[in-house]
Order: C-alpha cells, then structure tokens, then sequence
C-alpha cells in the first residue's frame, strides 16, 4: 500500500465541510492551551482560534519557530509548559 501526504477527491470535500471553530465556544469551561510558532503560517489560525475561545484559554507564542520546529526542534518545543497545563487541567 502506497501513503501520501496529499489530499483526495474525497478528503477535500470532508476538509471542505468541516469547519474548527463553528463550535469552538462549547469547549469552555474546559482549559484551552493554543501553542504556535512566531514564523508559522498556520499561527493565525492558533490566534483565531484564541479570540473564539472562551475562558480559560492560553495563547503561547514560541519566539523563532515554524510549524514544523514544534514536531522536529525538542529545543523548542515548551515541554515545560505542557507538562505544567495537563498537571494543572487533567486531576
């Protein structure tokens, strides 16, 4: 079996009619940490996402990362952070 990262006739249309942040609002009151890259291009999507959201909510902006420092660069992803947001959030 072959994989690919690029989308199908039939995932476009599942992309397409799926939207995020329809219902972003009933996640609260359940905590919300939103982690981005400084140079991402998906970080406008993290803010977007943020100002929708509804306390408690978080936006943590990672100085000098991409999107895809945050998968590869362990410098730079906020270990610390996560480790304190699910401590405090997951009891």
């Amino acid at each position: 079996m072959q994989t690919t990262t690029h989308p199908t006739l039939t995932s476009n249309v599942k992309f397409l009619n799926f939207y995020p942040m329809t219902d972003i609002d009933l996640i609260s009151p359940r905590p919300l940490l939103f982690i981005a890259g400084e140079n991402a291009m998906s970080r406008s999507f993290s803010e977007d996402a943020y100002k929708l959201a509804k306390e408690p909510k978080e936006l943590l902006i990672i100085p000098g990362a991409n999107h895809i420092d945050l998968y590869d660069r362990i410098d730079l992803i906020p270990f610390d952070k996560l480790e304190t947001f699910f401590k405090e959030n997951l009891k």
